[in-house]
């Protein structure tokens, strides 16, 4: 039995799955980002989905294969659905900041996705630092989203729990880093990998473990290897982008204490008007729930919900349905057709 489960672990990591099988067509691309259009065979809500995801990692996590994938819960579930693909930056675009996120794609993707969709209300859904974005997208203009989902998204970087050292000498100008990543123009997904590794420790070999006990399971090494190929395939990050998450949200927490612009506009949390569903996860060395909770008392929302759920970073979107808070909630603020 062992010599067999060492087979199939064996065969498990060299196995290549293919993800982001979802029907989906591209109708608007920008340099090197798409929005892509999934359409729902059986639609029931007026309420489209935006979905803006992280952009340090690829966003085919929310659509990892059959029966693996939250836009595919999503279709089934009635909702047609939009992602904005910022696509994989070079170092062509090692100028390209937050501001350039927000102004020449999230906000002109939006605007295309409303004409598509022939709508003017939508549902906003944010992933990781995708929900970073989201919130200052929707800070910035909250005329039509009527509903805001953010998911394991930072805020407050006030504290990382792990990390405090860290962050103290970030702020006391301790620690230099502008011109290393000036030389460097972009960061290479190499090093993005292992920055990641480094925060996560020891989880990052621990998965390897539990194949190993588990890998006469079909099911659970189907996923596995879906989720592996993710962790492991990482992008390149604009050196712009880096500096302006490390100074002006790391380093000086602007979402919280104020003084973020973006185009010269400032952001205001308060501006924020829709209907708020936030979720983190309790086990999530990456993104603690102490990030993501404190913007329930910044907004304006009257109808705002958190929820705290089990499991790790990434444990809300990998899923065949989506968790069922988000379910009930969606439901819940949706206008049937």
């Amino acid at each position: 039995m062992a010599k067999k489960n060492l087979a199939k672990f064996i065969q498990t990591l060299s196995y290549d799955p293919v993800v982001g099988q979802s029907e989906r067509y591209a109708i608007w691309k920008k340099n090197k980002a798409t929005l892509w259009y999934y359409p729902s065979k059986k639609r029931k809500y007026k309420e489209s989905i935006y979905l803006i995801y992280s952009i340090v990692n690829k966003p085919y996590i929310l659509d990892l294969g059959p029966s693996m994938s939250l836009i595919e819960a999503f279709n089934n579930a009635g909702y047609d659905a939009y992602l904005i693909d910022f696509g994989i930056p070079a170092y062509e675009d090692r100028h390209l900041t937050i501001d350039d996120y927000i102004t020449k794609y999230i906000q002109p993707g939006f605007k295309r996705a409303m004409r598509h969709a022939n709508s003017d209300s939508f549902t906003v859904i944010g992933f990781c630092l995708g929900g970073t974005l989201a919130t200052i997208f929707a800070a910035l203009d909250n005329r039509n989203i009527k509903n805001l989902i953010l998911a394991v998204s930072p805020i407050d970087f006030s504290a990382f729990p792990d990390y405090n050292n860290w962050l103290h000498a970030l702020r006391e100008d301790e620690l230099h880093f502008e011109e290393l990543i000036d030389k460097m123009g972009i960061i290479p997904p190499e090093s993005v990998k292992y920055g990641t590794r480094l925060l996560v420790a020891p989880l990052s070999y621990s998965h390897y473990l539990a194949l190993l006990n588990r890998s006469g399971e079909k099911n659970y090494t189907e996923k596995w290897a879906r989720m592996n190929k993710w962790t492991l395939d990482h992008i390149p990050v604009a050196g712009a982008t880096l500096k302006q998450l490390m100074n002006d949200f790391v380093r000086d927490n602007k979402m919280i204490e104020g003084g973020l612009t973006i185009n010269g506009e400032e952001v205001n949390l308060k501006n924020i008007h829709s209907n708020l569903l936030v979720f983190s996860t309790k086990n999530d060395p990456l993104v603690p729930s102490s990030l993501c909770e404190p913007i329930m008392d910044l907004v304006s929302s009257q109808d705002k919900s958190f929820v705290l759920f089990e499991g790790g970073h990434a444990g809300l979107v990998a899923k065949s349905n989506m968790p069922e808070p988000m379910e009930n909630w969606l439901r819940e603020h949706s206008t049937l057709i």
